[in-house]
């Protein structure tokens, strides 16, 4: 442990701003001391006490409540106190001023150096306490940044199951199919003669198997929870005035984008964040595309493409009343022609296996004959919202989002990731014991490798500078 992990830290827990009630919260060894400096009394653990808050002269800062946990017994695993007082930012800063000067003052006269090296806590460091305590694992403590950061019910819900230990125990359940495994191998090593004879009376085979089929099973609820944290972004596309702000207010139900006749009415993109079933989905309008002559408008379009190539689904918009209008009007003619180019164009940008759906607006102004002609997609009426709802299901449908039986648990990328590399190890030794002549050496390398992988999901192995990269973005005071 570094020795900036042995210093007792503090920090107003509560997020900036004024509210009716803030905390300050101090965790460390030695604290006992400092409850009584501050409190001028010793306080019941875990039991809030109603007193004053008084300052290095003894007057009276605020009244409020102040809980002590005793170590093992709290959040971090250490000692510590929260003091809950009212919710102005000055109070705050000058209560946490105030833990400080006390700790400062209490070192040298207790004989307890540790407090006077109290300092501010820096972004996580109290759930990164717990970490380091055994009282939480790695993905519990990334579950807590989720919950906080949920912009749906779903996922907070999904944030939840994770940080009571829902994924671990998936995890750590394989974890011990897999230790078990690599055991039988690792084993079988010391007994040249008899190692195949040894595996195939053990059902290693069928073991492997059993390990697959767990395997898929918790992937496939982590890569849901993947998609409930990250999102889904999504891009409106399409020539100008073919509905696209029209549809983005449709699916937000609030009047987001500007809408008007004019053709090159948006000329930069705008998001909204908006949720189907619970999955969270970051909608982004852009300016039509075509050939402009206005510098504002082209950078407009620039961006539009921009966020074409980054998007994970687009929503290809087609004006079903323009061409409605017949092979007689210019106007008609010229849309219908650059629709072919811009489908090859926006192909030509997204990343592989980006999902594009047509979506056919204005089905309310359309003729029963040009709806039948309609290519394959979704037809639509922003104006009506008729044809929204099979819209949103495809969409969900098309980015991979399944709702899960068992419930989802939060997942974040590197979980996902992880889960992939112990696949790719698992068909590896699957291949290997296959073979006619099984290298059980590489087999038992295979199974370890699987095995590290595994681990690095709840930090039974975990780099330094993978902790600071998840600690660092957590808010101060959690």
């Amino acid at each position: 442990m570094l020795a900036r992990h042995h210093h007792p830290i503090a920090a107003i827990a509560t997020p900036p701003g004024r509210g009716a009630v803030g905390i300050v919260r101090v965790s460390g060894r030695g604290i006992k001391a400092l409850v009584q400096a501050l409190m001028g009394r010793a306080l019941v653990p875990r039991m809030a006490t109603y007193l004053p808050f008084h300052d290095a002269g003894g007057q009276v800062m605020d009244k409020g409540l102040a809980i002590f946990f005793p170590a093992p017994h709290s959040f971090t695993g250490e000692d510590v106190l929260e003091l809950q007082a009212h919710g102005g930012p000055v109070m705050l800063q000058l209560l946490l001023a105030r833990c400080l000067q006390a700790a400062a003052a209490l070192g040298p006269a207790t004989g307890l150096p540790v407090l006077a090296q109290l300092r501010v806590a820096g972004p996580g460091e109290f759930t990164e306490r717990a970490f380091l305590n055994d009282k939480i694992d790695l993905a519990q403590a990334e579950a807590i940044a989720d919950l906080i950061d949920a912009s749906t019910e779903t996922a907070a819900r999904s944030a939840a199951r994770s940080m009571t230990g829902e994924l671990s125990q998936a995890v750590n359940q394989l974890l011990e199919q897999l230790v078990h495994l690599r055991m039988l191998v690792e084993a079988s090593l010391d007994f040249p003669e008899e190692d195949i004879d040894f595996l195939q009376q053990a059902d290693a085979r069928g073991q492997l198997q059993r390990l697959h089929a767990t395997l898929a099973g918790i992937m496939q609820r982590a890569v849901q929870g993947a998609i409930l944290r990250e999102g889904i972004k999504v891009v409106i596309a399409g020539q100008p005035n073919v509905g696209k702000s029209s549809l983005l207010n449709a699916l937000a139900g609030a009047e987001l984008a500007i809408v008007t006749p004019v053709a090159g009415t948006t000329r930069d993109k705008v998001s909204q964040l908006i949720q189907i079933d619970g999955v969270p989905l970051h909608v982004v309008d852009t300016a039509g595309l075509r050939d402009a002559q206005d510098e504002v408008e082209k950078i407009g379009i620039q961006r539009a493409w921009s966020e074409i190539e980054s998007a994970d689904a687009v929503l290809f918009i087609h004006d079903l009343a323009r061409q409605d209008r017949g092979d007689n009007c210019q106007d008609a003619i010229e849309y219908i022609a650059r629709e072919d180019l811009l489908t090859s164009a926006i192909a030509s940008k997204l990343l592989k296996n980006t999902p594009v759906i047509d979506v056919w607006n204005k089905s309310d102004m359309a003729s029963p004959e040009v709806l039948r002609q309609a290519g394959s997609g979704v037809q639509v009426s922003a104006k009506t919202k008729a044809g929204l709802q099979e819209l949103r299901e495809q969409l969900l449908r098309v980015v991979g989002w399944q709702a899960v039986p068992e419930g989802v648990f939060m997942a974040r990328e590197r979980h996902v990731s992880a889960l992939r590399g112990v696949q790719q190890q698992l068909l590896a030794a699957q291949a290997q014991l296959a073979s006619a002549a099984p290298a059980l050496d590489l087999l038992a390398e295979d199974l370890r490798q699987a095995q590290l992988q595994l681990g690095s999901i709840t930090g039974a192995f975990s780099a330094d500078d993978l902790l600071g990269e998840i600690f660092s973005n957590f808010c101060i005071g959690k």
